[in-house]
């Protein structure tokens, strides 16, 4: 599979599905996840700051973060998560002040592949058809091929 993440809409239901492949085994992509410090080095675009609030990655717990380009904040986003299993699940929701009534629920899996690769499977439901092109008219496949390059380097590094 390409490094590059594969983002399909499907077009009957409001789902997108993002699959990507990592070079490390799924409890090293989870952690990296899971832990604050480890995720605001890796998530969204390159040009994009992540100053995490919040960010309790367990079952009941919640997150809450704001995107900072050229020492402006230009995004606030919250969710809570419904579950947490390490190394193979996250379920929770996704949202942004800036469209409160764009609220998903991303259900994620990490798959164990041969080598100690992981494969991660995200599924967003949003709310309608609408939300979900909207979603793909937003240029997030630059956030999400740029975070995760820079994940790729985070555990090249070994930090995760």
């Amino acid at each position: 599979m390409s490094k590059e993440a594969t983002i399909d809409a499907d077009p009957n239901l409001p789902v997108i599905t993002i699959t990507r492949e990592f070079d490390a085994p799924p409890e090293r992509v989870y952690r990296a996840w899971a832990e604050p410090e480890l995720v605001k080095r890796w998530m969204g675009p390159r040009s994009v700051e992540m100053d995490i609030a919040t960010w309790d990655c367990q079952t009941g717990g919640s997150y809450r973060y704001n995107a900072i380009q050229n020492g402006e904040v230009v995004a606030h986003f919250f969710g809570c998560f419904h579950d947490a299993i390490p190394g193979e699940k996250l379920v929770q929701t996704f949202g942004f002040e800036e469209m409160r009534d764009a609220v998903a629920l991303e259900i994620m899996t990490f798959e164990p592949l041969e080598g100690g690769r992981t494969r991660i499977v995200a599924k967003s439901i949003v709310e309608s058809m609408e939300a979900q092109q909207g979603m793909l008219a937003s240029g997030m496949e630059i956030g999400i091929n740029e975070g995760y390059e820079k994940l790729d380097e985070l555990l090249a590094e070994g930090v995760a």
